[in-house]
């Protein structure tokens, strides 16, 4: 039984226990336990509520839900068995809508694996086109998948794809046992790939960033420290760069959530990330400059609450129904997984934000 397989099956197990993957309302039933306290009495005593946007600026769209792996932690779910692909009709109401609010620079690319959806290539290069700054979310081992992805690296470096890979430790045990075995390995093999056409590079132009999330029931480190960590050993051990290292907290739905009620530590997960909120990291939370966009169209404030099917509080829900001046006023729906964002050095897709 190989990897995937394995990981499957071990999904497939926690599915059973509770069914809290395919039942976004179970899980805000079990976030919302009476002895926590509401996060928006929190964002009163920030004196941030109703959180509201700071603008439009970001739209990070999920192209689809399939990927050639099954990671422990992954909030999306995502895996090989998953057929949640957005349609090139999608992307392009995702144009229209770009072009309606030109405050929104930067598209942030994700998945599953997002250069699995058949279309990727051509919404890219629309995007680029457009003068925006595409982020693609890789998982890095997507590139080594098969032939078919082999030219993804130099198609990524010709529109100056900024990268944002998976990478959640500088050692091999660590990583395989969160992403699956062999994992390692062929990210490693992936960097090196790119750090050859450039990637990581000093002044290169061509951007890429790596992502930790801790491997269990924990807040992230401090962000400046691991960053050098992984450079230093990176270098040292495997001769392979990067440019920055985002921490991300793990957030406590799908999988994640899953894995902390088998440990049986879902209560006290609960409870270190309400005991460490800062309100500082209110301010800077990603919701207040971004735009989710599910794989069909419809839209959230942060990807998160696209897991919960919790969408925007407007009238218009959909990319077809886009409208910048009601989103831009919009109150930004919030939940008991929020807390996840705020605790700590708080975090957001771009990594610690206090």
């Amino acid at each position: 039984m190989g990897a995937i397989e394995k990981q499957t099956k071990s999904v497939k197990s926690l599915k059973a226990k509770g069914n809290l993957l395919a039942d976004s309302k179970h899980q805000i039933e079990l976030l919302n336990k009476d002895d926590l306290p509401n996060f928006n009495e929190y964002l009163k005593r920030a004196d941030e509520f109703p959180l509201k946007p700071s603008g439009l600026e970001i739209m990070q769209i999920n192209v689809g839900k399939m990927c050639n792996q099954v990671c422990e932690h992954c909030h999306v779910d995502a895996g090989p068995d998953r057929k949640e692909i957005m349609t090139k009709e999608t992307m392009m109401e995702c144009l229209v809508a770009l072009d309606s609010c030109p405050t929104m620079t930067t598209i942030d690319l994700t998945g599953g694996a997002p250069e699995m959806n058949p279309n990727f290539k051509w919404f890219v290069s629309e995007l680029t086109k457009r003068g925006k700054e595409v982020i693609v979310r890789s998982n890095l081992t997507i590139l080594l998948a098969n032939k078919k992805y082999a030219d993804y690296p130099q198609f990524f470096a010709d529109n100056k794809v900024h990268i944002i890979a998976s990478l959640p430790c500088y050692t091999e045990e660590n990583t395989d046992k969160q992403r699956g075995t062999g994992v390692f390995t062929k990210s490693l093999t992936a960097i090196a790939i790119l750090n050859k056409l450039g990637y990581g590079k000093k002044d290169s132009g061509l951007i890429l960033d790596f992502v930790f999330n801790p491997g269990g029931a924990s807040l992230p480190g401090d962000q400046a420290e691991l960053e050098a960590d992984y450079k230093r050993i990176l270098s040292e051990r495997y001769d392979v760069v990067f440019n920055s290292l985002y921490t991300i907290t793990n957030m406590p739905i799908s999988r994640f959530l899953d894995y902390l009620i088998t440990i049986g530590k879902d209560q006290q997960y609960l409870e270190l990330l309400v005991n460490s909120f800062n309100p500082d990291a209110v301010k800077s939370v990603m919701c207040k400059n971004t735009i989710s966009v599910s794989w069909d169209g419809l839209l959230y404030d942060c990807d998160f609450n696209q897991m919960l099917d919790l969408p925007v509080a407007v009238k218009g829900q959909t990319l077809a129904e886009f409208n910048a001046e009601q989103l831009s006023s919009r109150n930004i729906i919030v939940n008991q997984h929020c807390y996840g964002c705020t605790a700590g050095a708080g975090s957001s897709c771009q990594g610690a934000i206090t």
